[in-house]
């Protein structure tokens, strides 16, 4: 009694292309027109798979289980095996000379023949074994073309079973055509193995003859962009079917398969020396190991050689020591720089406190003692010599209160200079010692410009101390101070109508303890300036200061580069014209 089971209860709207029994006979595989293929016992699907799956792509045309119990299918899309629920698609990335597979079948001797469009391929048991412990591993194959008598004419359907086993082991399928045999017993093998040769080189479209170096050595000239090397294998029986695998050491991670063509292809080679190899197989597959070689060179231009990039790794390296010891050597002077301004700070306050409020405590210690001694004995002249030494005392205080004022200079960097010197003078001329007898007069002269801030300290201590000096020991009833701003200079004018200054003070600045002087002419030369004094006994002192303004105004250098642009417009303007 025949049973009948339509594909709408198999869940498929397709149909069967493909029909094999399963090992123990009691069930079936299904190959299906539109792709994938299922097992089917007691009508019912038990297993099933499809390209999601990793199965060929497209219809399934042949199953066949092998003799290990592995189903093979062949499909559209490359020849898929099924064992232990695991598939794998052997594909011409794998080796097959092209994808579509019509029937597989294993001969007695397990290797396995594929009708293909490309032609009959037979693959040995042994490289597909390599293949199943890793799909992505590459077989080598046997095609059998028109050249052997194999139709390559595409299945049109019809005919059931396309290819069959005789008893004797030979194959007999439908090409389409007609009928064909084989006897894969009986095989014509081509022992040669095909002698290569290695014809030329092309670089950059300029032919280079491999024989042209008598050493076996072809140097090339640098800056090659295209390589391309020319090889050929002999063979008399079937040239077209002779495979090449070569490699260029250095370049080339493995050996590169090509199948039959003849060329091989570099880009941007860098210079060095090269060794290329190149190996082929005949017809029939056997491989002339051995194979052919040729050694060449890229010559290097010169900033690819080494003594060069040595150079410029030296030079680099002698850069950043320059520029670490430059800014070491500049770190070194802001250091020393900063540390001999503190250096001369507190020797200038050290003098100060020296000449004035030390040398008069010492004064009145020895007033004191002296005073002691009379009191008992003599106290008129003891209270007189008191009183001395009370006014003597205010003395010590109104020159210490001038030495702090001298330390003041750091509380008037923001200010501008004239006010900053006007509350100078007015301080000085408040001193009880003078009794308000002392008139001070500031005049400026021209429009005034803002001070580099080093250049107004400095400035301010200069005037600073010419003006203590003034109060303290010129007794003159006039001091005029004159600040002038000009296009090219700054200038500073301290005068006075007092008794004047001992030749001897002047010429020798740092006797009997006075660094006043000293320390003015050294602070006009630190700041690029010139310091004047002149003065006469009785007629009074004149202290005289001049900068250059390049060096003393904040925005002198801004303004020479735009008079030089402004002056280089005006030439080129004429030029035109």
């Amino acid at each position: 009694m025949v049973r009948r089971i339509s594909w709408g209860s198999l869940g498929r709207t397709d149909w069967a292309n493909a029909l094999s029994t399963d090992a123990a006979g009691d069930g079936v595989w299904l190959g299906f027109y539109d792709g994938g293929v299922a097992y089917l016992k007691d009508g019912q699907i038990r297993a099933s798979y499809k390209v999601s799956d990793g199965l060929g792509q497209g219809t399934v045309n042949d199953v066949r289980l092998d003799r290990d119990g592995a189903l093979w299918a062949a499909t559209a899309g490359g020849l898929s095996r099924v064992k232990s629920g695991r598939v794998a698609t052997l594909t011409s990335r794998n080796g097959l000379p092209c994808d579509a597979v019509n029937w597989v079948m294993q001969d007695d001797a397990h290797s396995f023949w594929l009708y293909m469009p490309c032609g009959l391929v037979r693959i040995a048991q042994t490289q597909l074994d390599v293949w199943g412990a890793d799909p992505k591993r590459k077989v080598e194959a046997t095609v059998f073309d028109s050249s052997d008598g194999v139709s390559s004419r595409a299945l049109r359907g019809g005919y059931s079973p396309p290819v069959a086993k005789t008893a004797d082991g030979r194959l007999w399928f439908l090409p389409g055509d007609g009928v064909s045999i084989i006897d894969p017993r009986h095989l014509p093998r081509n022992e040669l193995p095909p002698p290569v040769h290695v014809e030329q080189i092309t670089a950059d479209r300029k032919i280079y003859d491999t024989s042209s170096d008598v050493n076996g050595h072809l140097r090339l000239p640098p800056l090659i962009r295209d390589l391309e090397i020319d090889y050929t294998a002999l063979s008399l029986v079937a040239p077209e079917k002779n495979q090449f695998r070569y490699k260029l050491e250095g370049q080339d991670p493995d050996w590169q398969s090509v199948g039959n063509r003849r060329q091989a292809f570099y880009n941007d080679l860098p210079p060095g020396n090269y060794h290329f190899r190149v190996v082929a197989s005949n017809n029939s597959g056997v491989w002339n190991e051995q194979g052919a070689a040729l050694d060449f060179s890229i010559a290097p231009v010169y900033w690819q050689t080494l003594w060069f990039r040595a150079a410029c790794l030296v030079a680099f390296a002698g850069l950043i020591w320059a520029l670490f010891w430059l800014r070491s050597r500049q770190i070194a002077r802001e250091f020393e720089a900063s540390l001999e301004g503190r250096v001369a700070e507190r020797t200038r306050i050290a003098r100060e406190l020296h000449d004035t409020l030390l040398q008069n405590l010492q004064g009145l210690v020895l007033r004191f003692r002296t005073v002691q001694s009379l009191f008992s004995t003599r106290p008129e002249e003891a209270r007189q010599i008191l009183e001395s030494a009370i006014d003597q005392a205010r003395e010590a205080i109104t020159e210490g209160r001038q030495a702090v004022q001298g330390l003041r200079s750091a509380a008037i960097d923001a200010d501008e200079l004239s006010e900053a010197v006007r509350t100078l003078g007015e301080e000085l001329a408040r001193d009880p010692a003078h009794d308000g007898s002392v008139e001070l007069r500031l005049n400026i002269e021209g429009t005034p410009r803002a001070l580099q801030p080093l250049m107004r300290d400095e400035i301010y201590r200069i005037t600073g101390e010419a003006l203590r000096n003034a109060f303290r020991h010129s007794e003159a009833k006039r001091i005029e101070v004159q600040l002038g701003y000009s296009e090219r200079r700054f200038e500073l004018r301290v005068r006075d109508e007092g008794k004047g200054i001992d030749p001897g003070i002047l010429s020798d600045d740092v006797l009997l303890g006075h660094y006043g002087l000293r320390g003015m002419r050294e602070r006009a030369k630190e700041i690029g300036g010139t310091l004047t004094i002149w003065s006469a006994l009785g007629l009074g002192t004149k202290i005289e200061l001049s900068v250059p303004g390049t060096v003393a105004y904040l925005k002198a250098r801004r303004a020479r580069r735009f008079w030089l642009a402004r002056t280089f417009s005006a030439v080129r303007g004429q030029r035109k014209s």
